[in-house]
């Protein structure tokens, strides 16, 4: 049985994994340059920055928390904080305690990259259909995982095929991701992270320094969803206005350079309790399953559909 995953972020490297580690035939194939998703980043002024998810946490007794404890182990992934900042349009107002997060030194997506190891990962190849049978751009397989947000993942299947009536069109949201840099650090050490209520634009502020364990003066601002979809056109004019709006709650002089990336489709605002769904040999995962949303939601849908096409396969 061959298995044809469509998209390289952890879902889809997941479910590839759960296939390879039992030796059933699997190949990966991502429109983008690297593996990761929206674990991915971007080097800016000579560092990767985070991007896409700020961190990751992992519930006791799971498989999740296993392959986390083993990049922890391997120095792969590390335990960054269990406790953030609480912040209104006036600045910090409490410190909230919660369940250790995790980051990783060489950037989320190195953990996406990490599971990648020894796969056969095609990247640079977008691909126009998935049809009855099923075929990936007219080319049968035996099964197909379809691993991306569903909007993008909507127009891959024929209008009104089963596949294309499961994937939800609506109910995705966007963020803009800020990055703010400055030659050193102006804050408290013990910032980590802020989880910002009743501002018209910021919803969190990542330390990436601190994140990442270098302390490099750089701070990565996540937009409310309904700011972002005002400015998904013009993205970087955007930018200006967040940057102002840090600097005003944290007390910080103006950064030396800022950066904006466009998430147009960053999470799911309903993501369904179903773990993953499979039909005709074309199964569904992501962030967009296995509800809440969260790295090891994405994580543990790909790895069980993985695994069910795997027993499916007698593998």
């Amino acid at each position: 049985m061959t298995t044809t995953v469509i998209g390289a972020g952890i879902a889809g490297i997941a479910a590839a994994r759960a296939l390879s580690d039992v030796d059933q035939p699997v190949r990966v194939l991502d429109r983008g340059r690297r593996p990761g998703g929206r674990m991915s980043g971007r080097e800016l002024h000579g560092r990767v920055v985070d991007l896409g998810a700020s961190y990751l946490t992992a519930a006791e007794g799971s498989e999740f928390a296993d392959v986390v404890a083993d990049w922890v182990a391997r120095g792969v992934a590390r335990e960054w904080t269990d406790t953030f900042s609480v912040a209104g349009p006036e600045g910090i107002t409490d410190r909230k305690t919660g369940p250790m997060r995790y980051g990783a030194a060489g950037g989320m997506r190195s953990l996406v990259l990490d599971l990648a190891r020894d796969l056969d990962v095609v990247t640079g190849r977008p691909v126009q259909h998935v049809g009855p049978g099923p075929v990936v751009d007219a080319e049968a397989v035996d099964a197909v995982v379809l691993a991306p947000p569903d909007p993008p993942a909507r127009r891959l299947p024929a209008p009104g095929a089963p596949t294309e009536q499961a994937l939800d069109p609506r109910g995705w949201q966007a963020t803009l991701a800020v990055v703010l840099g400055w030659a050193d650090r102006r804050w408290d050490t013990d910032l980590n992270g802020v989880f910002v209520h009743d501002h018209p634009a910021v919803e969190w502020i990542a330390d990436d320094g601190a994140r990442r364990g270098d302390g490099a003066a750089v701070l990565v601002a996540h937009t409310s969803a309904a700011f972002a979809a005002g400015h998904l056109a013009e993205p970087d004019a955007a930018g200006p206005g967040v940057a102002a709006a840090v600097c005003a709650m944290l007390d910080l002089p103006e950064p030396e350079w800022t950066h904006v990336h466009r998430w147009t489709f960053a999470k799911p605002a309903h993501p369904r309790e179903e773990p993953f769904h499979l039909a005709d040999g074309i199964g569904l995962c992501g962030d967009g399953w296995s509800a809440p949303s969260k790295v090891q939601s994405a994580w543990t849908s790909g790895h069980l559909l993985g695994r069910e096409l795997a027993a499916r396969a007698g593998g």
